[in-house]
């Protein structure tokens, strides 16, 4: 199969799998937990239970899903240490931090279109 060449070095079938990445990520992170653990972890590295402490309302179970999620998209790294019982910490990743950086925008950006954005909720629901 011959691909379609563009001016740049990149094919028709890289940018489909790009894209088709980029869907899979936004998908992922894109749900409150995880823009939650993102803005925890942040700040600096944190254990498990630093982690639970920090996102207010997160269960066992959706705090380890959203992490082995991070951790599989290069977002957040896992360190355990050989100790009884295993002390385990996470970290953002670069792409973390840079992800971080973006969700940042995003909140202010909301805050900056905060009324405007009630306003037109309201006129909306009315």
């Amino acid at each position: 199969m011959v691909t379609k060449q563009f001016s740049g070095s990149t094919d028709e079938a890289d940018l489909r799998r790009a894209d088709s990445l980029a869907r899979e990520i936004f998908s992922d992170v894109a749900n409150k937990w995880a823009l939650l653990i993102i803005e925890a972890l942040g700040e600096r590295t944190l254990r498990f239970s630093e982690l639970r402490d920090e996102v207010e309302g997160i269960s066992h179970k959706m705090l380890t899903q959203n992490l082995r999620m991070l951790e599989r998209n290069g977002l957040a790294e896992r360190k355990v240490y050989p100790t009884v019982p295993p002390r385990v910490e996470y970290t953002l990743t670069e792409p973390g931090q840079a992800l971080r950086a973006t969700v940042d925008l995003i909140c202010g950006w909301t805050h900056q279109y905060f009324g405007h954005i009630e306003g037109a909720r309201r006129s909306f629901d009315a």
